[in-house]
């Protein structure tokens, strides 16, 4: 079965590309061409993951991103203008898995897609079906929840997959090329702070704890605490 992409980008010009493109690489493509078409289609889910530009001519993409976290765990890559480190810290901490600058590059998209549904696909298949707790938290592999003190975290699937591999090695520094790898699906680069934004919003949904339970192991990686 194709795996279902939504683009929702306004430069028709763009889109055509990017469509034509991953059509090529064997995906079924859905467009939107504005931020209000876009969120229906998601919404109705007539797609397994959203390439979704940030500025768009009605809402934009945030804003949609919003909408669409408040309803479903929908894998999000945003499109962002290069350099604009602002729109990816924001797009980070309403929810987006991954990003990637415009211009785009079709074939690092692409990377990025296949990474993001391969995880998906590997959690749903291969996890261990048995839930497993860590201090307060109980990780539901089989509905891929995580629950802190008896109520669901609202974590995006990149967060949830930092975090499950945090916890699968609770108590032990996880370098932060491995984390990368193994919850993200792809190297990490020189001043890529796309690892250090997901752990910033993990630690804020995981709460206050003094020291955080996401430890920062300086020079190598992190490290979960479980709480006494």
């Amino acid at each position: 079965m194709q795996n279902r992409v939504l683009l929702v980008e306004d430069d028709d010009e763009l889109r055509e590309l990017l469509a034509r493109y991953l059509s090529g690489q064997g995906f079924t493509i859905r467009e939107a061409a504005n931020g209000k078409d876009g969120l229906a289609l998601a919404l109705g889910q007539h797609c397994d993951i959203v390439v979704l530009d940030i500025m768009l001519p009605d809402i934009s993409g945030l804003e949609v991103l919003r909408e669409l976290r408040a309803a479903t765990h929908l894998p999000v890559v945003l499109l962002t203008a290069r350099g604009d480190e602002t729109d990816r810290i924001v797009g980070f901490e309403v929810g987006a898995d991954d990003y990637i600058p415009k211009p785009c590059n079709p074939r690092e998209l692409v990377a990025r897609l296949q990474a993001i549904l391969r995880r998906v696909a590997w959690d749903q298949k291969a996890e261990v079906k048995t839930e497993r707790h860590y201090g307060d938290l109980r990780v539901e592999p089989d509905h891929r929840r995580i629950y802190h003190h008896g109520e669901p975290l609202e974590l995006t699937a990149t967060e949830y997959e930092i975090l499950q591999v945090l916890l699968a090695h609770a108590g032990s520094v996880v370098r932060k090329t491995d984390l990368m790898q193994w919850a993200l699906g792809r190297r990490l680069e020189a001043f890529d702070r796309t690892l250090d934004m997901h752990i910033s919003n993990l630690r804020k949904k995981l709460g206050s704890d003094d020291p955080p339970r996401i430890e920062t192991v300086r020079g190598l990686g992190y490290s979960y605490r479980v709480p006494a």
